[in-house]
């Protein structure tokens, strides 16, 4: 006789179970609060991407409404992430007003739709300033959630947001659409495995590391440099900063680990998945990572971290830098995007299974990832330019500019067997029958990490490590997404063709896996992506090199990349043109910016700083001489900080001149650094209490 099923019960004290997703409008809570016939609606939707019908969507705005409400919501808004790169929300009171007084107003129309003046967010030319009409629209599958006040709460509704013409005015739209192109393109894949697909279907998972500093808000408050930039502009470095490694992992502070536990309640409120936190390389550097997610909600989820990080830093007097590289000398933030796919299986194709079949379909789908990312790997390194992450890429853990593939020994191993056709086993680790004729065996465990590659195979997904901190996770996914679903579309092209021939399927994968390595294999590289040799040898191989923002954004103005994303209906040649338009203009703007703020603080903050220390030299060698006695040394430092100033006014004018003549961003940068140097220098020379500034020591150790 079977045994009756015991519920557990979740002990009062159990943190997370008591309070995981108790802010979201998740479908536990639907299942609660929605009819039988409502829930099974929007479930099937979830699931195999169908249209809700237009009652069911008002029983789930009314339901929706009320649980907000209960929980102190006063409003809603469409939350949506415009091209500016954060999220953007309008609030509207649940309230309406009838001949009787006041009523409580929310309903299918005002859940599905919004309309946003879209006029001041950037378009790039896809909209006229004077043409404000935009719209919202809810995206059922990431889920309504609440963010809390002091004295109250808002109901958000995560929507995409598009123009009048339906052109994405947006980074969720894009994302939506390039995760459609690779569910068709993956489950035709599945058909020719032999997997059903029927209404079932196939999606990318992420997992989004999220590094980021903590700083004392006092110190944060007297550089204006932090304040408007997010990143420090002049900064000597300090005499020990990481070399020694010991803040890697080391012991959490008192005081950041509150941080850390409020920022992990607040998350898991909000039914986001952080897991692991820990000290990063840097001093004062931190690192926050989730268990992975569907895509589309992973991506949501990470614009609710930040804006959480910076919420609760200021609650315990710090403040959260999300800058790629808020100080100079030392590990920038970066955004590590883990990516995988889960097909219509349900099991992860980049992992290589438990039997022949799925070590075959591992192999497809790894092929088709080299394919991908080495025809267009100047358009992943597009996705992660900015004026930001310039600075970072190619030192101190972040890789180089060029993009190439860590597969790790034994992989390519298998990879270089496969290309020759000269078959063996591997046996190190423990071994995996592919099941494909002739095919080698996949290990276990195969790779070790490698921090220097941009794109690492890290066992069963790809680790994107070149993406910024403060990044929107969406445009990197969204290009991988739609090169992934090209590559496999070329391969199912294939393979069906030769079904049609009734050609061997086990022969022609091999075939075909064969020649995508011989075409592709340059993108594989193991080694240390920082050595020169590497540099030379990618050139060799004829991989693109883009080092700085304007070089990568090119490989948006292309022909190769209009059709690419016109093709799969991700972006048509007009929003693509119009993504590299708003790129380049916030490059040149925040260049801009910067220089004149550099120009000021020189004029107005550090050279006064070097008058009062010469000044005060000059006042100890007059007093000093005055009693006959030499003072040679302090002559020489007069002399020193005396040259370095009129240096430092010389090259500021320089700059200033730059500003004035509108010369490229990139001139303004190298002229911004040949100043910073200078002052930097000063730093070093002039006292502390004349310097108008904190200290790097002060900043990342005074906490």
């Amino acid at each position: 006789m079977a045994k009756k099923a015991v519920s557990k019960k979740v002990p009062s004290n159990d943190i997370i179970a008591n309070t995981f997703g108790e802010n979201v409008f998740s479908l536990k809570v639907m299942e609660q609060r929605l009819s039988p016939k409502a829930y099974k609606s929007i479930e099937n939707t979830l699931k195999s991407g169908g249209k809700l019908e237009p009652a069911v969507a008002q029983d789930i705005a009314e339901a929706m409404k009320e649980w907000a409400m209960e929980k102190g919501a006063t409003h809603y808004c469409h939350w949506f992430q415009p091209l500016t790169g954060t999220t953007a929300e309008k609030h509207e009171a649940f309230l309406d007003f009838s001949p009787k007084g006041f009523v409580t107003d929310f309903g299918a129309k005002q859940l599905i739709q919004g309309e946003p003046d879209a006029s001041s967010f950037p378009s790039g030319g896809l909209r006229a300033t004077f043409e404000a009409r935009g719209y919202t629209g809810w995206d059922p599958n990431s889920p309504a959630f609440i963010k809390e006040t002091s004295l109250g709460a808002v109901l958000c509704i995560p929507t995409f947001f598009i123009g009048w013409n339906g052109e994405a005015l947006d980074k969720k739209t894009p994302l939506l659409r390039s995760m459609n192109a690779l569910n068709t393109q993956v489950n035709r894949l599945a058909e020719l495995f032999g997997i059903s697909t029927k209404g079932k279907r196939s999606f990318a998972t992420l997992g989004g590391e999220q590094e980021y500093f903590l700083i004392d808000r006092d110190f944060y408050h007297q550089r204006i440099d932090l304040v408007q930039t997010g990143r420090t502009l002049f900064g000597k470095e300090p005499a020990k900063h990481q070399q020694m490694a010991d803040h890697y992992f080391g012991a959490i502070k008192v005081r950041i680990v509150e941080f850390m536990e409020e920022l992990d309640r607040e998350l898991w409120k909000a039914g986001i998945p952080a897991k692991t936190r820990h000290n990063e390389v840097a001093p004062a550097q931190y690192e926050l990572a989730p268990v992975f997610e569907e895509l589309n909600i992973a991506v949501d989820h990470n614009m609710i971290v930040m804006e959480t990080m910076s919420k609760v830093a200021e609650k315990h007097g710090f403040v959260c830098l999300l800058h790629e590289k808020p100080f100079k000398g030392i590990n920038g933030s970066g955004k590590h995007n883990n990516w995988s796919i889960v097909g219509p299986d349900g099991k992860n194709w980049l992992s290589p299974g438990d039997n022949p079949h799925e070590n075959a379909k591992f192999l497809v789908t790894l092929g088709a990832v080299i394919k991908a990312v080495d025809t267009h790997a100047d358009i992943l390194r597009a996705t992660v330019a900015s004026a930001g992450n310039d600075h970072r890429l190619g030192s101190h853990e972040a890789p180089p500019a060029i993009v190439s593939i860590f597969l790790g020994d034994q992989l390519n191993d298998i990879i270089e067997q496969i290309e020759k056709g000269d078959l063996k086993n591997t046996r190190q680790g423990g071994t995996l029958c592919v099941g494909v004729d002739s095919l080698p065996v996949i290990p276990r465990d195969s790779s070790d990490r490698n921090r220097t590659s941009p794109f690492a195979f890290t066992g069963s997904k790809f680790e994107f490590r070149a993406v910024g901190s403060s990044f929107s996770l969406a445009g990197p996914n969204v290009a991988l997404n739609t090169i992934v679903a090209e590559a496999i579309d070329a391969i199912c092209t294939r393979l069906e063709e030769d079904k049609k021939q009734k050609k061997d399927f086990n022969a022609s994968v091999q075939k075909l896996l064969q020649e995508i390595i011989k075409k592709h294999k340059r993108v594989i590289f193991n080694g240390d992506g920082y050595k020169e040799e590497w540099v030379k040898e990618a050139e060799r191989r004829g991989l693109p090199n883009n080092r700085t923002t304007p070089e990568a954004l090119e490989a948006f103005n292309t022909p190769k990349a209009a059709g690419l994303f016109e093709k799969y209906a991700v972006l048509s040649r007009k929003e693509l043109a119009s993504r590299y338009e708003i790129y380049k203009e916030t490059y040149e703007t925040i260049l801009q910016y910067e220089a004149d703020l550099a120009v000021d603080m020189v004029r107005t903050m550090y050279l006064p700083a070097v008058a009062e220390q010469m000044n005060e030299l000059a006042r100890t060698i007059k007093a000093v001489e005055g009693v006959d006695v030499k003072t040679v040394a302090v002559k020489k430092n007069l002399a020193e900080i005396s040259a370095l100033n009129d240096k430092a006014l010389e090259q500021v004018d320089a700059l200033a001149l730059a500003i004035k003549d509108g010369k490229p961003g990139l001139e303004k940068r190298k002229l911004m650094a040949a100043v910073r140097k200078t002052v930097d220098t000063l730093e070093g020379l002039v006292a502390k209490d004349f310097w108008p500034v904190p200290s790097y020591a002060e900043m990342l150790f005074m906490i």
